[in-house]
């Protein structure tokens, strides 16, 4: 335990040491000295991970001990361009203290997630709860008086002096419902009983809670215009149901309601027709629908293999480039090498939650480790395929990168839930003795996961 925790602080100073770095290279890349605030800004930086490793070791002292090193990495770097954006931004003078002080938010809320949070079964009780809880969230935006709309998405709430989205937290609501659902209803989904055509599926009154929810939540958020949450909330499900029943006949389900899906939202539908074009052919408006792509495109071009170098490039020409382009800030003034790490790093972040959800016997804990591992995987691919045209833009953030409270401090609160389930699942003896009966599923095999 202790060397877990040992290597876990070695990882957050080197992380915290190359947030220092890229923050004073980015002042010497555009002013050509070093930043007068350097040294109060690698102290708040290395004390609020400091608070966060001080918090695991105390509470889950046998987690895994590379997420959090990966998630101060990425929030470390992702402020470091926001600040650098905000000095040739109009406007954006606040986003560096308010992109802090959410930061300092975030860790509050993995510190209260894990010290509310004992065991992770504690929330298998609250299915339905939870359930509630997320359609909840979905619908806030569209109630009046405190629904907000911005740039064409109704996805905004504001209550006094608070804005945020809670379609970001209504996620994590969610995924721990169909985690508890198909947990209970493995079995009985995994048989076939009805058939159509060369496929079989269970009866539809045990799949009706789960397709409710995604039902639910994929209406609102077309009526938000949120096509990004949607598709996330959609594949999650999918790749859950997957997982769970080691059925191929759901993917390939989910496969065809996606492309019946899209043709359906792109005839009716005209912004998404829109970003169907801009995604096909930037140039046929680049001073119009195109100009994000098309900025975007020759930002990633004229970063090359190394970049232009932290503040010398020119990525303040994307329209929102520190919501859903950030990415292509980064490949600017880091080239194909900064932006390969990114990458890199989203992948050991997700293959390190599989590995938790192959180290737990809880078929609950297994499965929402799954689920949130998917969650960041899926959210980092559509925001980062958008931006460099595999996939249409959707309009999301990049976790811990982007610039966006709401974001995140639900992202936190989701690594606080893996890592107490990387806790739990160490907890072999402990694990056995609490579970009740054989349906609990000690040693089960799931698809994709064992």
């Amino acid at each position: 335990m202790r060397s877990r925790r040992n290597h876990e602080l070695a990882l957050l100073a080197v992380a915290a040491g190359i947030t220092a770095g890229a923050y004073a290279l980015a002042s010497l890349g555009r002013t050509a000295s070093i930043p007068a605030d350097l040294l109060p800004f690698l102290g708040v930086v290395f004390g609020l991970l400091l608070l966060a490793h001080l918090v695991i070791r105390r509470v889950a002292p046998q987690a895994d001990p590379t997420i959090l090193p990966i998630v101060a990495l990425l929030n470390g770097l992702g402020y470091v361009f926001i600040a650098r954006l905000s000095n040739d931004i109009s406007d954006a003078s606040s986003l560096p203290g308010q992109q802090a002080t959410w930061t300092a938010v975030g860790v509050a809320a993995f510190t209260a997630t894990l010290i509310a949070v004992p065991r992770i079964k504690v929330l298998d009780k609250y299915r339905y709860l939870a359930a509630i809880t997320g359609l909840v969230l979905l619908v806030m935006p569209l109630l009046p008086v405190i629904g907000r709309e911005f740039n064409g998405a109704r996805i905004w709430v504001s209550i006094g002096p608070i804005n945020f989205q809670p379609g970001e937290f209504a996620k994590l609501a969610l995924a721990v419902f169909v985690a508890s659902y198909l947990a209970e209803k493995r079995e009985i989904l995994q048989e076939g009983r009805v058939n159509i055509g060369p496929l079989d599926f269970p009866e539809p009154k045990h799949l009706a809670p789960v397709l409710l929810a995604w039902g639910a939540s994929l209406v609102v958020m077309v009526a938000e215009k949120d096509l990004g949450s949607s598709l996330l909330i959609f594949l999650v499900v999918v790749v859950m149901l997957w997982v769970a029943t080691a059925r191929f006949s759901y993917l390939l389900t989910g496969a065809g309601l996606f492309i019946a899906g899209s043709w359906v939202a792109s005839k009716q539908f005209g912004h998404v027709q829109d970003r169907l074009d801009i995604w096909l052919d930037p140039f046929s408006d680049p001073n119009g629908k195109g100009f994000q792509p098309v900025e975007a495109s020759f930002a990633l071009a004229n970063g090359g293999l190394t970049g232009t170098g932290p503040g010398r490039g020119e990525p303040y020409r994307i329209p929102e480039v520190e919501t859903d382009f950030i990415f292509a800030a980064i490949g600017e003034e880091l080239g194909l090498v900064g932006s390969v790490g990114i990458l890199v790093a989203f992948v050991v972040m997700v293959t390190s939650g599989l590995r938790i959800a192959i180290g737990t016997r809880d078929d609950f804990g297994k499965l929402l480790a799954t689920a949130l591992s998917a969650l960041l995987g899926i959210q980092a691919f559509i925001i980062i395929g958008g931006v460099i045209r595999v996939v249409p833009l959707t309009g999301i953030t990049l976790p811990f990168v982007s610039y966006g409270g709401s974001s995140l401090v639900a992202n936190y609160v989701l690594v606080a839930l893996l890592i107490r389930i990387s806790q739990d699942g160490a907890r072999r003896p402990d694990i056995g003795i609490e579970l009740d009966g054989p349906a609990q599923g000690g040693d089960t095999e799931m698809a994709g996961v064992t």
